[in-house]
């Protein structure tokens, strides 16, 4: 397949492009510095440059490229810019979708995130609804995904990856990054909120298969939800810092981690880290 792919030098994207190419599809990725085209020319992968914020630029790059797939993988997360990640969610999405439709693709593929489901106890399914009733700032990152999820839907197929919260090489939870210093910091607390963590890797391969998916929304987590009085102590001890001491405080009711079961028993996707335990020691 000619896959245009938006987000191709971000965390997921470094892995992504490799395991396309590897896979045998011919690869477009959207860059917006023209010195990341050599890094995508050495992954076997074409490159055009365009601002996703320039609808005009961004139609005229998808239909140069004639993909028959479009994957958005972008965030604006870097410099923890919450309310440009919004933004991208929202603008960047309605950008790259229209630039699809306008060039006749059928197909859109797409990253969300798996912790904007609506507060309950079990892990939430892909039939849980959004948590469209919550207040302050995580309002805002649940409109913005729910803006994402309502654009790419307008595609004649389209497959929404909501992905757990990433680990590994070129994300927060890795040695030496954002969480790293947090948890030296004492400011990364062990409560009761559960979480559904994914490694980097199997957000790619997900990703990759996702090519043959099916339309609808898919769950793209490990198998183990975990409480933060698990994980956290698990995760300093991997990046060699001190534990911290656990915190007495309720689960926030939304915080209850997700269920992968449709994808790794319908599609068959079975993500090389099971858990996050083995995947936290890689």
């Amino acid at each position: 397949m000619r896959v245009f792919l938006a987000g191709a030098t971000g965390a997921v994207g470094r892995l992504l492009v490799p395991e396309l190419v590897a896979a045998g599809h011919q690869v477009t990725g959207l860059i917006r510095r023209p010195e990341a085209a050599e890094r995508l020319r050495s992954q076997g992968a074409d490159s055009v440059l365009a601002d996703i914020y320039d609808a005009p630029a961004v139609a005229a790059a998808v239909a140069a490229a004639e993909p028959d797939v479009v994957m958005h993988q972008l965030t604006d997360l870097a410099n923890r810019d919450y309310a440009g990640n919004v933004e991208i969610r929202k603008v960047g999405t309605r950008n790259l979708v229209d630039a699809a439709l306008g060039a006749g693709v059928r197909k859109v593929i797409a990253q969300s995130i798996a912790w904007v489901y609506e507060p309950g106890v079990q892990p939430a399914t892909e039939e849980t609804p959004l948590d469209v009733g919550a207040d302050g700032a995580r309002l805002n990152s649940v409109a913005g995904v729910v803006a994402l999820e309502e654009i790419v839907a307008e595609a004649p197929e389209w497959v929404v990856l909501r992905y757990g919260l990433f680990y590994g090489p070129g994300t927060w939870y890795t040695k030496g990054a954002l969480m790293d210093d947090a948890v030296r910091a004492g400011k990364l607390a062990p409560t009761a909120d559960v979480t559904s963590f994914l490694h980097i890797a199997d957000a790619a391969t997900a990703a990759v298969q996702a090519l043959e998916w099916p339309t609808g929304p898919v769950n793209i987590v490990d198998d183990e939800p975990v409480p933060g009085s698990v994980w956290v102590p698990a995760f300093a001890r991997s990046v060699g810092a001190a534990e911290p001491a656990a915190v007495e405080a309720e689960r926030a009711p939304w915080a209850r981690g997700a269920d992968n079961h449709y994808a790794r028993k319908h599609l068959k996707w079975t993500p090389r880290y099971p858990s996050w335990r083995e995947g936290f020691v890689a």
